[in-house]
């Protein structure tokens, strides 16, 4: 049950103490406001998004598919990540449709589409 939801069962609970509805529906209206305030990414999501900008960059030259280890080797800033980290940025990037993934001897491979 969400804090929106909740509330609501406490305002119907109470419709008859006016005091108490008014400051329920002043907590539902902030709550509403802030679920429509747009929210701005963190430092996290804003460093991994150049992390996949390299990447792409990176396969776009790629004369073959490259597995995570060869990424990982190859694009310096991304030397100091963990594969983990790295395969997460990819699988991303393979979800949003900017990459391929292909599996060779059950190793991931990803390539930019052609």
């Amino acid at each position: 049950m969400t804090k929106k939801e909740m509330f609501m069962e406490i305002r119907n609970a109470v419709l008859s103490n006016e005091e108490m509805v008014a400051f329920i529906d002043h907590e539902i209206e902030l709550l509403d406001r802030k679920a429509a305030s747009p929210r701005k990414p963190t430092k996290t999501q804003v460093e991994n998004n150049g992390y996949k900008a390299l990447v792409i960059e990176y396969l776009i030259s790629a004369d073959a598919p490259k597995n995570l280890t060869d990424i990982k080797n190859n694009i310096e800033p991304l030397q100091e990540l963990t594969v983990n980290r790295i395969a997460r940025l990819c699988n991303d990037l393979v979800n949003d449709g900017k990459l391929n993934k292909e599996y060779i001897k059950k190793t991931p491979f990803y390539s930019f589409p052609v």
